[in-house]
């Protein structure tokens, strides 16, 4: 939360900014500190370490300002509540003693004041840190201060210390930081709370890392692998980077820094023909071939993973490729083992999970574990294939022991029409108990009777929804499958010809996750939210306004995908060839929740 504005701070502002200004590129000797409360604490700050400098970006927010008042021009300073005393010597004390740096356990390092600025706090994502596309124009105003600290070689150690009290157990500012090596993010942002020791590695900065494990990226693995196991498919999918495949296959990436948009259709060729061998699978202990699927550059962050589109160019130190390999099957088998074998110096455990329709189970592999396994534990596992549809009732219910009664009724009218007999009122009775006695039998002894369209069963609201809904899980269940081919034949069932084509682009369409390089989510549930029935006059069919929930999951880069859509439509249903089929669907509305 933003800290609340003092009383005549926005007066206090503009002078403090007036007199920080002197302070620009005055040369002293400087400390570099890290903070963490991560990007909604007070001050936050942002160390890149670079080849010839390290930089230094402080937002300074108010409830900071005496921790950093060593900063500050004079009036400022005194402002404060502190003492007269020289600038010159209050920026040394805080370059030396209130926020440092220090290069291989030496000094202090030296640094220099570059920029001052008065601006609105930056407004970050409160998961990645980033900042947000859209900044509000009332931000709380804070101090933007960069200092540069030269590098006369590149240092193996970087100590970065926060101000801290005078027994140096407590910090006297609460400060989110992210420090960057080679433009690569060392940590997600985190609380600077102390002394931190940060180990650079010069030759890839992706294996720079703070010795506080708590500092460390989640991401902090350059590889990872997954499997998926479903029905009709298993898939295998590796995160890797094309820098750490380079010592096995030339990827042309020796000595760059850039990995240019021109180059990378090439490198995903390399990259697939590369892997498709390594990394064997077996299901139920027989070795299958794998199949290529997708193949993207994709970006990590802690809220999500997504495909780099359109492509960019991208720093060779941090690109990150996926690549996705399927393998068919007919039905869930009992056991799918994969066996990892690229290991080196560097990379020796490699995280990974296998996932199914009850979740992920997260694992590590390691040279001594080498193998990533999937056992069926599914107790009550979901049932492939399309769900049944009720047919089209095309006969009324008939009683036979009405039909017996009826018959005899009629006999006995005929009989008593033609007596002449003067009782011939009260034998009325006996026709008049028959038709009684058929009406009692009804719900016995019932035969189907095939009837005239006019005489048909109407159906309700309910009988309708429920046709519906059935016909609607087998679109989405169609694209369980893979094989276009197969989907079609599949939708067929549910879909009139002439609306066939049009259902399998829409549905598609609505199930790829558009961030994802052409992941597809599988429908779990499709629920009927309202549904009013209408029969179609003259015609064997009828007319539903109804709305409906989908609900979706994909597994994907080690992250369960989740898709929840709305949909208010107009739809026709037809009887064809002895079944419900839909013959027209127009979308009214269309809601993501």
């Amino acid at each position: 939360m933003s800290p609340p504005r003092k009383p005549g701070f926005a007066r206090l502002f503009p002078s403090f900014l007036f007199f920080l200004l002197p302070a620009i590129s005055t040369a002293v000797r400087a400390d570099a500190i890290i903070v963490t409360k991560a990007m909604t604490a007070s001050t936050v700050a942002e160390i890149f370490i670079e080849k010839d400098n390290v930089r230094l970006e402080l937002e300074i927010g108010y409830r900071d300002f005496k921790a950093f008042r060593n900063l500050f021009a004079d009036p400022i300073y005194e402002k404060l509540g502190y003492a007269p005393e020289p600038l010159a010597r209050r920026l040394d004390r805080f370059f030396r003693s209130d926020f440092t740096l220090r290069a291989d356990g030496g000094p202090p390092m030296g640094g220099r004041v570059d920029q001052v600025q008065a601006r609105g706090r930056i407004r970050r994502d409160e998961v990645t840190g980033d900042p947000l596309p859209v900044q509000p124009e009332d931000a709380e105003m804070v101090f933007y201060v960069r200092i540069l600290y030269p590098l006369a070689r590149a240092p193996a150690v970087l100590s970065i210390r926060p101000p801290m009290n005078e027994n140096g157990t407590f910090p006297l500012a609460n400060i989110g930081f992210v420090a960057y090596h080679g433009g690569l993010a060392i940590n997600d942002f985190r609380y600077l709370s102390g002394e931190e020791l940060l180990d650079l590695d010069g030759s890839d900065p992706w294996y720079s890392r703070f010795r506080n494990r708590i500092l460390w990226r989640q991401y902090d693995s350059p590889t990872s692998v997954y499997l998926y196991v479903d029905h009709y498919e298993v898939r295998k999918e590796v995160i890797v980077r094309p820098r750490d495949l380079q010592p096995y296959v030339d990827l042309g990436l020796t000595g760059k820094a850039t990995i240019a948009v021109a180059e990378q259709e090439e490198i995903k060729k390399r990259v697939v023909a590369f892997l498709a061998p390594r990394a064997p699978v077996l299901i139920d202990g027989k070795p299958v071939a794998p199949i290529p699927d997708r193949v993207n550059f994709i970006r990590r962050s802690l809220r999500t993973t997504g495909v780099i589109d359109p492509p960019e160019d991208l720093p060779a130190v941090s690109a990150t490729m996926g690549v996705i390999f399927y393998y068919p099957i007919a039905g869930l088998p009992r056991k799918v083992t994969m066996k990892w074998d690229l290991f080196s110096e560097r990379i020796r455990t490699i995280p990974g999970a296998t996932t199914d329709e009850a979740g992920g189970l997260p694992l590590l592999i390691t040279p001594e574990r080498p193998v990533l396994e999937w056992n069926n534990f599914l107790t009550h596992p979901s049932l492939p294939g399309l769900v049944p549809v009720s047919r089209p009732d095309r006969n009324l219910p008939v009683s036979l022991l009405s039909l017996g009664c009826l018959l005899v009724a009629l006999g006995m009218a005929v009989w008593v029409y033609l007596d002449t007999r003067t009782m011939r009122s009260l034998l009325w009775l006996l026709p008049a108990g028959m038709l009684l006695a058929g009406f009692l039998f009804w719900p016995f002894v019932q035969v189907p009777v095939p009837a005239p369209g006019v005489l048909r069963p109407a159906l309700s609201d309910r009988q309708a929804g429920e046709i519906l809904a059935a016909l609607l899980k087998n679109i989405y269940r169609a694209f369980d499958y893979r094989e276009e081919r197969v989907i079609y034949d599949a939708l067929a069932a549910s879909v009139s010809g002439d609306l066939l084509t049009r259902t399998y682009l829409e549905t598609h369409q609505a199930l790829l996750l558009q961030n994802q390089g052409g992941a597809r989510a599988k429908v779990q549930d499709v629920q009927i939210l309202k549904s009013k029935a209408t029969a179609l006059r003259g015609e064997p069919g009828f007319a539903v306004e109804c709305s409906w929930v989908v609900n979706g999951a994909v597994g994907h880069w080690g992250h369960i995908h989740f898709r929840r859509n709305r949909y208010e439509a107009m739809v026709s249903v037809h009887e064809e060839d002895g079944s419900w089929k839909i013959t027209h669907l127009e979308v009214l509305h269309e809601q993501r929740l």
